[in-house]
C-alpha cells in the first residue's frame, strides 16, 4: 500500500509513516534495513524509501522467528521448550506483549 510522508491517523492525527510503523522496525535494535539511513527522530514522519507497512500479518511473522529462536535457545541449553500460544492472530506484537503483561498483573 502506497503511504504519504504526511500520512495520518483519521482519528486522532498522529504521524503514520514513522519507523515504529514499519516491518523493518525492532524495538530491541531499531532499523532491521542494513541500507537505510539513520533517523533520528524515530517517533516523527520521515522520510525512508524502505519504509514498509507493518500489517497484523508481519506481526505474526515476527512471533514466529521469536519463537523459534526461542525453540534454538532451549534446545541448545537443555531446557524444555515453552510454546506461546498466540491468542488473536489480529493482535500486533506491541498488543500481545500488553495483553501478556495485563494477565499477568492480574494473576498477582
Amino acid at each position: 500500500m502506497p503511504m504519504s510522508r504526511r500520512e495520518e491517523c483519521a482519528s486522532c492525527s498522529a504521524d503514520q509513516h514513522l519507523c515504529k510503523m514499519c516491518t523493518w522496525w525492532s524495538a530491541r535494535i531499531g532499523c532491521d534495513e542494513e541500507q537505510v539511513e539513520d533517523v533520528s527522530d524515530t517517533e516523527r514522519a520521515n522520510f525512508c524509501d524502505y519504509f514498509k507497512l507493518l500489517t497484523s500479518n508481519a506481526a505474526s511473522v515476527d512471533i514466529q522467528k521469536s519463537q523459534g529462536a526461542k525453540a534454538q535457545l532451549a534446545e541448545h541449553f537443555g531446557d524444555p521448550v515453552e510454546q506461546e500460544q498466540v491468542s488473536d492472530p489480529q493482535l500486533s506484537a506491541q498488543q500481545l506483549a500488553e495483553k501478556k503483561l495485563r494477565d499477568m498483573l492480574q494473576n498477582i
